[in-house]
């Protein structure tokens, strides 16, 4: 029963904030802190910023903007950064508001777009901003989803645009995974957002609320051969707060340790001092890396499936499914069997019967049934969804996952597994992050069902608890923007508000917020050093005279001097490489300095490399050397020649001899020392060449009333100490300059780059700018181009097909792939046109100094050629060697390149080629499957 003061506590929040209190009631549990605060924040009027962990439940801010704006007769947008994400979002809400009040907008579908709740991926808000779309009529709050993806280097931007373009009096609840600098992103918001004026309704300043501990406690294991030990003494779970310093910190577990010992130890008897043996490639270990069957029988017997086993590859996670199936793992019931396979049938019906056998279907269906499946970015999104559907009902026990699974798709377990702490990132195997380790047993623990949540890590040779200790109590990372103008972005600003006034709304972007935060350290460090400077100058201050000019007068006199030396050194070594481009086979030479200085004779002169001649030559000392421009400090002439005999060899002792006694009865003892005397003495740049501003200078200095000075030296000194600041200060000053405005900089230069194409004309966006506008891909300007230059008139459907994909698809492995094939002379033709053309934009990028184009890379041409000229899936699949996955996804992406060009390229043969090609490639498993990641 509760007590009064918490009856009367609750009557005054109904009171103060009814929408919540109706919120509230519509749940099963009860809401954490941070969930009520960031819920009356928003009530209030306010946008906010929640930064969480996985799984904490901070979408429930969101769901309440939703709930929020029906109650108030206005719009929301649940914004998603994958289409996954936005699918599942869709039918969770649907689910709960009914299919009349929700909508969905993902590019691929479009359900009900004028719904109150629209559920949408942020590049289509993006695209609604720009377009000026009437459907941000009666817009009230816009929740943003794992906003955390704006650092994402390809698409972050997006987020940055839509945060910036909305209208102030538009709401924005922020959901981000938990960041290190989430108060810095919260300061930007703000200031974007908008801070309360006096009299500004319209104001939606952002509050920031921050929350650290997991609702689920999450334990840490190292499972080793079938047995698991805790990560931490006592079993403890990881700090809730990140902190492994202090009394209450948990200490790594000493019998790990001791396995890490002995594996050490091992490894330094075989190969010493603690390196792998002799010929091993990876250390040693004492102890088994548990196999995935193991790994699995484990979890089961200690309670801990359902599971999440990651694994950094997506063989990898084929080949798992497989070993499992080999050994008759069996995870389920019959009735669960049969529930699952009847699930698994209707899904799946819509599939082509003929297509379910390249598709792997059976094989799949038979491993769902036994509780077991893979999940990674190669799968068909159809064959993704059913397990991810099986998964959250209980019916799946163990998902063999790519790190993929974990940026965005709710599927919490009771454990999670991981079996290698590094990764291949493309490029290189790669230790995991902190960030990511947090990303990936972030899953583990499902809140209302596990009372706790199992990260399990398997044992490697070479693992090192401490470091994974490290990793596991490091919760947080850093949020950094990615921010950067791009061409279709710059005609949309410039048409809707002007060049000056779009430059000012990039100024707002958080990656000019972030550079400016730099900048005021920087300022800090010129504030002291400005007080330096005005000590130092009193220190030096003269009564003779201002010593400060004085000093300048010396400085100036040191710099004339350097920059003498500098420019007879840099004459001196011009001439001397001169001079070695003369050379021939028997000069005698002098070689001037360096180790080899002395008699010498030529025996190559090394001109190969006209900026670098190096001659190989034999000393009087019978030395064979090749040298090198550091023993030529100065120009070397031959003093004269003999003949090198046909039968010399430099590697013969005897022949460097005989050869060496010639040269020293060549050249008489101690006259080629008078003559190199001579020559270097004549050379041009002795004192008799001075520069002429040297003996102004010196004039100057001695005519100064502080030249006399008694104390003369002891006021340079501070003079001294003066202009070495001021010049740090100056260099300082101008890092600055370069830090502040560099989005807008960046912005000029891509109007720069368009005004060149005639895209702008000033403040005018052109007739064929204003079709760029209309394209949003990664090669917006090269599209732009090809349809402005009639590149592609004349071809056919499946033609057209072909050298898009040029535009749309990236090439894995660029380093296994070989010369793409392409199917006709024509599709030839126009690649290559295509290939040139990019190659021309990219200069001009460079001459602007922007770069945002890449090659078209034609991989795919041949089979979306055959996909549109009707062949079946097993042949395209077994010509492009691409997962069922990776093939639908090409596919989508070259469908919304083409649907893009239909658009932009107005009536006539092109628009209609581009359609056709477009029925052409929907169809089959394209057509059918609903969502891509």
């Amino acid at each position: 029963m509760t007590s009064p003061a918490e009856q009367y506590a609750r009557a005054r929040a109904r009171a103060s904030h009814p929408h919540l209190a109706e919120f509230r009631g519509l749940h099963g549990f009860t809401l954490d802190d941070f969930q009520v605060r960031a819920c009356q924040e928003v009530e209030d009027g306010h946008g906010v910023l929640v930064a969480a962990p996985t799984g904490s439940g901070k979408t429930v801010v969101g769901e309440f903007a939703v709930h929020l704006a029906l109650a108030t007769d206005r719009k929301c947008f649940y914004t998603t950064p994958i289409k996954a994400l936005s699918n599942q979002k869709f039918g969770d809400l649907v689910e709960r508001y009914g299919a009349e009040r929700v909508g969905l907008l993902t590019g691929d579908n479009t359900v009900n777009g004028d719904a109150p709740i629209v559920v949408m991926t942020t590049e289509v808000l993006r695209n609604m901003l720009y377009a000026g779309s009437r459907a941000l009529d009666g817009l009230g709050y816009v929740v943003m989803d794992e906003v955390h993806y704006l650092a994402d280097r390809f698409r972050g931007a997006v987020w940055e645009e839509v945060i910036i373009g909305l209208p102030d009096h538009v709401s924005v609840i922020s959901l981000s995974a938990t960041v290190s600098n989430a108060e810095e992103f919260g300061d930007w918001l703000t200031e974007v957002r908008g801070t309360p004026q006096d009299g500004d309704d319209h104001a939606n300043p952002t509050v920031t609320i921050v929350e650290e501990r997991r609702p689920v406690p999450l334990h840490q294991h190292v499972m080793v051969g079938r047995r698991m030990y805790p990560l931490f003494e006592d079993g403890r779970s990881t700090p809730a707060d990140g902190r492994t310093d202090g009394p209450d910190a948990p200490v790594v577990n000493r019998q790990l340790e001791r396995l890490a010992r002995e594996d050490w130890q091992l490894n330094r008897s075989k190969g010493g001092r603690g390196r792998p043996a002799k010929g091993k490639r990876r250390p040693r270990s004492a102890h088994r890396t548990p196999g995935r069957v193991e790994v699995v029988s484990t979890l089961e017997r200690e309670g801990l499936l359902p599971a999440i086993d990651f694994i950094f590859s997506r063989a990898g996670c084929a080949a798992a499914v497989q070993q499992l199936l080999d050994a008759r793992v069996m995870l389920t019931s019959a009735d669960e069997r049969a529930e699952i396979e009847a699930a698994v049938d209707a899904a799946c019906a819509h599939l082509p019967e003929e297509d379910l056998h390249v598709l792997g279907y059976h094989d799949f269906r038979e491993a769902l049934g036994r509780g077991i499946a893979a999940h990674h970015a190669g799968m068909l999104p159809t064959f993704k969804e059913v397990v991810e559907q099986l998964f959250a009902a209980g019916l799946v026990r163990i998902v063999f996952a790519t790190e993929t699974l974990a940026l965005g798709v709710n599927m919490p377990a009771r454990s999670v597994v991981i079996e290698r702490l590094s990764k291949w990132n493309g490029e290189a195997h790669v230790d995991v992050t902190p960030g990511e380790y947090t990303q990936l047993t972030g899953r583990a623990g499902r809140r209302g069902i596990d009372v706790e949540g199992h990260g399990v890590v398997l044992w490697q040779p070479g693992l090192d608890p401490r470091q994974l200790a490290g990793l596991a109590s490091t919760r947080t990372y850093p949020l950094n923007s990615s921010f950067r103008p791009s061409y279709n972005m710059a005609v949309n600003l410039v048409d809707q508000v002007g060049r000056e006034t779009a430059r000012g709304l990039l100024e707002q972007s958080f990656a000019q917020f972030q550079a400016d935060r730099a900048v005021v350290g920087l300022a800090r460090q010129i504030s002291k050093a400005d007080e330096a400077l005005e000590g130092y100058r009193t220190a030096a201050e003269c009564d003779r005279g201002d010593f400060m000019e004085y000093a300048q007068l010396r400085r100036e006199l040191s710099d004339i001097e350097s920059s003498g030396k500098k420019a007879r050194r840099a004459a001196a070594r011009d001439e001397a490489v001169a001079s070695l481009r003369e050379l021939s086979v028997g000069d005698v030479i002098v070689v001037p300095a360096g180790r080899w200085a002395g008699l010498a004779v030529v025996l190559d002169p090394g001109t190969a490399v006209a900026d670098d001649p190096r001659p190989f030559v034999l000393t009087a000392g019978r030395h064979a050397r090749r040298l090198a421009a550091m023993d030529f400090p100065t120009p070397v002439t031959p003093i004269t020649r003999m003949r090198i005999p046909k039968s010399f060899s430099a590697r013969n002792p005897h022949s460097r001899r005989d050869l060496a006694s010639s040269l020293r009865n060549r050249v008489p003892d101690g006259s080629w020392q008078r003559d190199t005397a001579y020559r270097q003495g004549d050379s041009g740049y002795g004192p008799t060449h001075e520069d002429p501003r040297i003996a102004a200078v010196r004039a100057r200095l001695k005519a100064h009333p502080c030249h006399t000075c008694p104390d003369r030296e002891s006021h340079a000194r501070w003079a001294e100490r003066y202009l070495k600041l001021e010049r740090d200060t100056r260099n300082q000053r101008g890092r600055i300059e370069q830090r502040t405005n560099t989005v807008a900089r960046q912005f000029d230069r891509v109007c720069e780059v368009l005004e060149s194409l005639d895209y702008l004309d000033g403040d005018t966006v052109t007739e064929d700018g204003l079709r760029l506008r209309r394209i949003y891909s990664e090669l917006d300007l090269l599209i732009s181009e090809s349809l402005r230059r009639d590149v592609w008139s004349g071809l056919g459907p499946a033609e057209l097909a072909a050298v898009v994909s040029g535009l749309s698809f990236e090439t894995r492995n660029p380093e296994d792939a070989g010369a793409p094939i392409l199917p006709t002379a024509r599709v030839v033709q126009v690649a290559e046109d295509m290939t040139r053309l990019c190659a021309d934009l990219q200069l001009l990028e460079r001459e602007h100094r922007v770069r945002f184009l890449r090659a078209p890379d034609f991989g795919f041409a041949h089979a979306a050629w055959s996909w549109v000229e009707g062949a079946s899936l097993d042949e395209v699949l077994a010509e492009t060697e691409l997962a069922a996955g990776d093939f639908v996804r090409a596919m989508k992406q070259l469908i919304d390149v083409t649907a893009q060009i239909a658009h932009a390229a107005g009536p006539g043969e092109l628009r209609t080629t581009a359609r056709k090609a477009l029925d052409g490639l929907r169809r089959g498993v394209v057509e059918y499957s609903s969502v891509s990641s």
